[in-house]
């Protein structure tokens, strides 16, 4: 650690998160060196040992080892940087903490923060710094949250990734008008920056979206539909207990089969 041209580790399971983060650390610190790329805890553990990175920036959820786990591995030997997309609960222990973190989207002004005060530890040859048992109680945090199916208002999905054409976008969950399963994907419909009505398909499937949505702005109103209930404009019954939502600024309707008709008894 300390050299002129330090260098970094990246560990993101999304690809074009990745590539975003790159992009920004480019920019805003053109001397850092990338050496590696993880798509997972695991894989981020074995570059490490191998190239021994100055920096680590890790995504605290990944499949298999989370990014907490190997940052437990990893241990003191590099300065480590969390990145969250939506658990409060980390947010909280990294703010109380002596640890480094991203919110994502990663903004730019809130990179250059984080490369501040690595940049200053770098240069002063300090230790990375943080603490053993913080990174133990996140790590079990992860574990109960995974066994548990999520959920909680700690786990409450806040933004959704979706690729649109070469772009990722970060859509905000309060945006969402409604989502639907599509074979192996699930249909995001929801309003952009102008409140235009627009789709993006994202790989997740519906279930698991549906484990971190809040149960009193989502519900599942169909086997393949959740609908933001803020967005229903009314609800039109059919024959045989079904019925049909419209939507606010939307021309589609969305079926109501009769498992969850009970939802809409009194509108």
């Amino acid at each position: 650690m300390g050299s002129l041209n330090p260098t970094a580790l990246i560990a993101d399971d999304e690809p074009l998160l990745r590539d975003l983060l790159r992009a920004r650390l480019a920019v805003a610190w053109p001397e850092l060196r990338i050496v590696a790329e993880a798509r997972n805890g695991r894989q981020a553990i074995e570059l490490f040992e191998q190239l021994r990175p100055d920096i680590c920036f890790l995504d605290v959820h990944m499949p298999g080892v989370s990014g907490v786990e190997a940052a437990r591995q990893i241990g003191r030997r590099a300065h480590l940087v969390f990145v969250t997309a939506y658990d409060q609960y980390a947010l909280e222990a990294f703010e109380h903490g002596v640890l480094d973190y991203l919110v994502k989207p990663v903004a730019p002004a809130r990179i250059l923060e984080t490369i501040s005060r690595l940049k200053e530890r770098l240069g002063t040859a300090q230790p990375a710094v943080h603490s053993d048992d913080l990174l133990r109680q996140l790590a079990q945090h992860l574990q109960a949250a995974r066994a548990g199916g999520g959920g909680s208002p700690s786990e409450r999905l806040r933004w959704v990734r979706a690729s649109i054409g070469e772009a990722l976008h970060m859509i905000p969950v309060e945006a969402i008008d409604y989502l639907k399963a599509d074979s192996k994907y699930t249909l995001v419909a929801f309003r952009d920056e102008t409140q235009r009505p627009t789709e993006a398909l994202i790989r997740l499937p519906l279930k698991e979206l549906l484990a971190q949505l809040d149960p009193a702005q989502f519900a599942q109103v169909h086997r393949s539909t959740v609908v933001n209930l803020g967005t229903v404009r009314r609800v039109l019954r059919g024959d045989n207990e079904t019925a049909e939502i419209e939507l606010r600024g939307r021309s589609e309707r969305l079926g109501v089969s009769r498992s969850y008709l009970h939802l809409f008894r009194e509108m």
